[in-house]
């Protein structure tokens, strides 16, 4: 019995080698599907509804996940601050700002990669200056919006700019730029009656960039003439690199 049950155990063992190299290249390959799957697809876009990137405790907020997705499918992935939001599958993520809802936002789509962070500010306060974005590309418009905590009825609007008032409102909220110049960057804030209660809000520091692709590459092409230059009539002359002052942020 011994022997016969000795040798009977290389074939059982013979027999199931082949079907176990079979599960391990699947399961290799199973593993890899999802990185070769997903590495060149394009990201998903989170974006706000109403669009402003600073709320007061208990206001509304909507997140919205832009990307494609098959029919029907709502395995929608959101992520707060790295941590994933298991309760929410929907592209739509809705509810009322507290505290601790404040930090950077993403999501994922079932075809798309993961989407870059939209972040979000909750304050604790009676007025604040919102805007969409705290960078705005020259040319493009801004929107201001001074609010008041609830939406408590606000009067007697000024808005400023790096210290001097801007416009004064007797009650509209909104404070538009049409087209946004670099003369726009610096430290926006808004004062306003709630009552006979004057408030002023927290500054904001916005940057307006500007795209200077051909302006860059006429200046660039213009400076190589006169180095050319240079060299050419003074072998000996020195060259200096002068750098821009950097724009510092105060947030």
């Amino acid at each position: 019995m011994r022997g016969s049950l000795f040798l009977s155990h290389p074939a059982v063992d013979y027999r199931l080698r082949p079907s176990l190299g079979h599960m391990l290249l699947w399961t290799a390959l199973l593993f890899l599907a999802p990185a070769v799957g997903t590495r060149d697809l394009p990201k998903a876009v989170v974006s706000l509804e109403p669009p402003w990137i600073n709320v007061i405790r208990e206001d509304a907020v909507t997140l919205k996940c832009h990307g494609a997705s098959t029919p029907g499918d709502h395995s929608i992935q959101w992520f707060h601050n790295g941590s994933s939001i298991p309760t929410q599958v929907q592209r739509r993520y809705s509810f009322n700002a507290r505290n601790t809802d404040s930090g950077d936002y993403r999501c994922q789509t079932g075809q798309t990669s993961l989407s870059d962070p939209v972040h979000l500010g909750v304050f604790s306060d009676w007025l604040l200056l919102q805007t969409s974005s705290r960078v705005f590309q020259e040319g493009n418009p801004i929107m201001l919006r001074c609010h008041s905590w609830k939406n408590k009825p606000l009067i007697k609007i000024t808005y400023f700019h790096n210290k001097k008032a801007l416009k004064f409102f007797q009650q509209n909220l909104n404070f538009s730029i049409p087209h946004a110049n670099l003369s726009h960057s610096g430290e926006y804030y808004c004062t306003g009656f709630i009552g006979r209660t004057s408030y002023t809000s927290e500054s904001v520091a916005i940057v307006i960039q500007t795209n200077l692709t051909d302006s860059e590459e006429a200046a660039k092409v213009e400076a190589e003439k006169i180095v050319t230059y240079s060299l050419l009539s003074h072998h000996d002359g020195t060259e200096e690199e002068a750098e821009p002052p950097a724009f510092q942020k105060h947030l």
